[in-house]
This record gives C-alpha cells, sequence and structure tokens, in this order.
C-alpha cells in the first residue's frame, strides 16, 4: 500500500477574537461571536469548574502552564462558552461537509477498507468514513453540531461567579 500525502486542517482561517478585559460583559453585549479567545486567567476558577463538569470522569484538570494552551473561549447566544484543546478534540468549528478530501485519498489506497482514521479525515469532521470500490463512504455521525456549528459536546458554559 503506497503512502499519500494527506491534506491538513488550516486552522490559521478561524478567527482569533482581540482579549478582553470582562468576557462576560462582552459575550452580553455581542450575543454570538464565533472569534476564539485564548485562556484568561481571571477565569481561571470557573474554567476549572466547567472542566470538571465537561470531564466528570477526569482525575485531574490541567496543570498550571497547560490551561494557556488548552482552554479557550468564545460567545454563544450571550454566554461565555469554553473548551478545552486536546489531540482529538478540535474547538474550532466542525467540518459538516459530506465529502472529504483526506477520505477520498485514503480510499484510493485502501479501497476496502471498513474505515477511515481520524488522521486522514481530519478530526474536524463530524462523518465517519468507509471505503467501498476506492470511493469514501459516509458510515454516520460522529459529533452533533450546536447552532453556531461547533461540537455541542466539547463546549460547555463558562458557570456563573
Amino acid at each position: 500500500m503506497a503512502a499519500a500525502a494527506l491534506p491538513l486542517p488550516d486552522f490559521d482561517d478561524q478567527v482569533r477574537a482581540a482579549p478582553e478585559a470582562d468576557l462576560t460583559a462582552v459575550c452580553v453585549r455581542l450575543g454570538n461571536d464565533d472569534g476564539i479567545r485564548d485562556y484568561d486567567p481571571a477565569l481561571r476558577a470557573r474554567t476549572a469548574s466547567a472542566f470538571r463538569k465537561l470531564f466528570r470522569n477526569a482525575k485531574n484538570g490541567p496543570d498550571g502552564e497547560s490551561w494557556q494552551t488548552q482552554a479557550q473561549y468564545r460567545c454563544m447566544n450571550g454566554k461565555v462558552m469554553v473548551c478545552f484543546v486536546g489531540a482529538n478534540l478540535p474547538c474550532t468549528k466542525m467540518n459538516a461537509k459530506r465529502e472529504n478530501t483526506g477520505a477520498g485519498m485514503f480510499c484510493r489506497d485502501n479501497s476496502e477498507a471498513g474505515s477511515v482514521p481520524a488522521y486522514a479525515i481530519g478530526h474536524d469532521s463530524i462523518h465517519a468514513y468507509r471505503c467501498r470500490d476506492g470511493k469514501a463512504e459516509v458510515t454516520g455521525i460522529t459529533r452533533q453540531l450546536d447552532p453556531r456549528g461547533f461540537a455541542k459536546d466539547l463546549w460547555i458554559e463558562l458557570p456563573a461567579r
């Protein structure tokens, strides 16, 4: 089986919002803003509470410096939403397109594969695929989307103060 060069997702095109002094007030004012905001140390206690709600089975939360690379915020319906980036946990808008270039390329080289791995599809895809006769075929949906196009199971409302 020949190795194919697979397209990598371009997360650079995701909107990065400027930091704000009071993100709660900003979200109330804006309502919806899909710009992703980086970790804010002023929100640490509330962010830790959200982490515990989202990952109930986690024994520990991120360590001190990991909050800065993992916690991200956005505004939805006037509320601050938080997501925690991980290897398979994209906080970006999800790809809901049924046609997937990476899956197609994988299936050309693996014509009858029962499933297409996430590294080929992209972790931002909401679809699962298999290969049939060298073509990618959708077999299901792996994530539900919120009204803004983000994965419902990865974002949680930041608790009130």
